[in-house]
């Protein structure tokens, strides 16, 4: 399950900007999550859970911003919604194409409490 590696790096980040704004906690704190990521959402909530714990992310919400997968054709320049990392061009069945949204991992904002 790397999705513990991945919450564990996000925490990691999260003391280290809260440190660095001589905050004391999270509020919140946003994520933005390509289709294609390789997250399974429930693995993530799961590690989630447990990863927090005694951390400046235990009390804070968190918010999923999810990015819809969209490749490009190599062939014939269409840019399409994709759904897996190989599919074809629903122009010209090619399947030289390049994702070029979706597999976004990254921590997009956080709220910090200073009190």
């Amino acid at each position: 399950m790397h999705e513990l590696s991945i919450v564990m790096g996000i925490v990691d980040i999260a003391e280290n900007e809260t440190a660095k704004a001589d905050a004391n906690s999270v509020n919140s704190i946003t994520l933005e999550i390509g289709t294609l990521s390789g997250i399974v959402m429930e693995a993530l909530d799961f590690a989630w859970q447990s990863a927090i714990k005694g951390t400046v992310l235990e009390k804070a919400e968190l918010l999923i911003k999810q990015v819809k997968a969209i490749a490009r054709c190599k062939e014939c320049g269409h840019e399409f919604e994709a759904e897996t990392l190989y599919q074809e061009c629903p122009e010209c069945k090619s399947y030289f194409t390049d994702i070029i949204k979706g597999k976004e991992l990254k921590v997009l904002s956080l709220t910090v409490d200073k009190e």
